[in-house]
């Protein structure tokens, strides 16, 4: 192949982490010749329609866009067959894309995936490896296959995890990380030297899709579990607890060192309120922990501190945070 071919490139994406890759790929020599993204849909609390950000992208940059609604229609596999592209790029466009669609592009898809593979295939590979505490992730450029994130990778790229990071803090970088990724192994499948490296499947987990059902905290787990969870499960779908019946929405969290803090923890005191008072919303955990709230959402109102919650909501040592 000539080295200095330009290709032509679909490009599937939906939401903000597919933006990076958009752009860096828009600004590159190759030709975007269509963007395939999720029809529009409504969005947040006065459910208005709203187009995604790889739409708002795609349409100021003026490249075509697709919104099908079902990828297996023949109207829609027309419409990119004319546009010829010689390669299709992926990042989280939420569908799985079909046989005939994956033979289109002469040299095929490959995808933007969020983890070092072959871990965390799945939908929410971000949000697993910060719940899971990890202290490092990454992003792999693998060749799409009809089994789930299980084709060839032909590049990574490693992130190292802080222990107080969001999904949102991880998610932001490796966006970036995987449209830098991602120029790289699009420039060496138009030279030819891309070279793509099976996945070991003996060390294959998963990263199912998550549910609002994930979100409920189980205060019998240790305190670092917990805060582990608060963070991978922010923005979405987030952790919650109940109290008194209301439902709380915990949105960030320390693990507080129970060694010198005089706090009575113990297996029975599990969700127990141990502080409120001041700034200190402070809760007994699993395994003789405890966690220090930083910031608290009641359902239907706004986000606060944990010192504005205490100010005007009712939360005594002894109370409990459960499932009801």
């Amino acid at each position: 192949m000539n080295a200095d071919r330009r290709l032509r490139i679909v490009y599937f994406g939906t939401p903000t982490f597919a933006v990076p890759a958009l752009e860096r790929l828009l600004d590159s020599r190759h030709a975007i010749v269509s963007v395939v993204t999720q029809p529009d849909r409504p969005r947040g609390r006065g459910q208005h329609v709203h187009e995604g950000p790889v739409k708002a992208l795609a349409a100021a940059r003026g490249v075509s866009v697709l919104q099908p609604e079902k990828i297996k229609d023949g109207l829609f596999q027309d419409a990119l067959r004319v546009r010829a592209p010689d390669l299709g790029v992926v990042a989280a466009y939420g569908r799985i894309l079909p046989d005939e669609l994956l033979a289109l592009p002469p040299l095929g898809f490959i995808n933007i995936h969020a983890s070092i593979l072959p871990a965390y295939r799945g939908a929410s590979p971000i949000q697993h490896a910060v719940m899971n505490g990890d202290p490092e992730t990454g992003v792999s450029i693998m060749q799409v296959v009809r089994e789930l994130d299980a084709g060839p990778v032909f590049a990574t790229a490693r992130r190292a995890v802080a222990p107080d990071e969001t999904s949102v803090d991880v998610e932001r970088d490796l966006a970036r990380i995987g449209a830098d990724l991602v120029i790289d192994v699009v420039d060496g499948i138009s030279r030819g030297d891309a070279v793509a490296r099976p996945q070991d499947d003996a060390r294959v987990t998963y990263a199912g899709k998550l549910t609002k059902a994930d979100g409920l905290l189980d205060w019998n787990q240790p305190a670092r579990t917990l805060h582990n969870r608060i963070r991978g499960l922010h923005p979405w779908p987030h952790a919650h607890s109940f109290l008194a019946g209301h439902r709380y929405v915990i949105l960030r969290s320390e693990v507080l060192d129970t060694g010198g803090a005089g706090l009575k923890t113990g297996p029975s005191r599990s969700g127990v309120v141990l502080e409120a008072h001041g700034g200190d919303l402070i809760v007994a955990a699993g395994d003789e922990t405890a966690l220090r709230v930083l910031e608290i959402q009641p359902e239907g109102k706004r986000p606060m501190t944990a010192r504005d919650f205490l100010a005007g909501h009712r939360a005594r040592p002894g109370d409990r945070f459960g499932d009801r």
